[in-house]
């Protein structure tokens, strides 16, 4: 017996469509935020003159603590967070593939397009440039516009909206991390956990606690560009 095609997903009511931007518009297989974990361990490491274990574990524990190892060094040790950003984002970004697939998806969406990062807007427009998606995207909203508050905090996602004059029941987000899909759903947006098989690329981050059948979670996805291509879309 031959069982008739799943219907698509409905996304007609979408006409804002709100992406993360690290591992979410690109495959966490690149390790791109390795890169970023080794320079926030040698900042770590140089400012309280510890080494590399003690380093990695004040970064995780600021990480699960304030929802940024950037938040926990600020609230903590008083960090100046430009010094931080500029440090752990001079990283290559070439090992991020162009994406000629995910610029087509995004393409044929309807609306608005934002990128919501705990990241800044030099380090996202990098990646995006990198992708080739950047041209497909109205705005990005940093960890500087969050007055450094960082997801999963629910303020930092209302004064998202309220700057993009956004209403939550017409928006989707795309989020590589569950726990920054709460305050989202709790909101109204649809949520799209896009999280690839192998899982999150950090194991650290993978053991903290999400929930496999969330209610938070509207759909889970493992190809974004694919996924995009798919979905129902309201007409022009």
């Amino acid at each position: 017996m031959t069982l008739p095609p799943a219907d698509p997903p409905d996304f007609t009511n979408i006409d804002v469509w709100v992406f993360d931007l690290d591992n979410t518009l690109y495959a966490p297989s690149c390790n791109l935020f390795a890169q970023i974990d080794v320079k926030m361990r040698a900042f770590i490491g140089d400012l309280l003159g510890v080494d590399g274990d003690e380093a990695y574990r004040l970064q995780k524990q600021y990480y699960r603590d304030h929802g940024t190892t950037l938040s926990g060094l600020m609230t903590v040790h008083g960090v100046e967070p430009k010094r931080f950003l500029d440090f752990v984002h001079n990283i290559d970004v070439t090992v991020v593939p162009p994406n000629p697939e995910l610029a087509t998806a995004l393409e044929r969406l309807p609306g608005r397009r934002l990128v919501f990062t705990n990241g800044t807007v030099a380090h996202a427009t990098r990646v995006l440039n990198q992708i080739g998606i950047h041209d497909h995207v109205e705005d990005i909203f940093d960890i500087v516009h969050a007055d450094f508050i960082p997801k999963p905090k629910r303020e930092t996602f209302e004064r998202f909206l309220t700057k993009h004059e956004i209403d939550p029941l017409r928006a989707a987000m795309f989020e590589d991390l569950d726990r920054n899909l709460a305050p989202a759903h709790e909101l109204g947006m649809t949520t799209v956990l896009v999280r690839d098989a192998a899982g999150h690329a950090d194991p650290a981050v993978r053991s903290w606690g999400e929930e496999p059948d969330a209610a938070h979670v509207h759909y889970r996805v493992e190809d974004l560009a694919r996924f995009l291509s798919t979905i129902r879309l309201r007409r022009p």
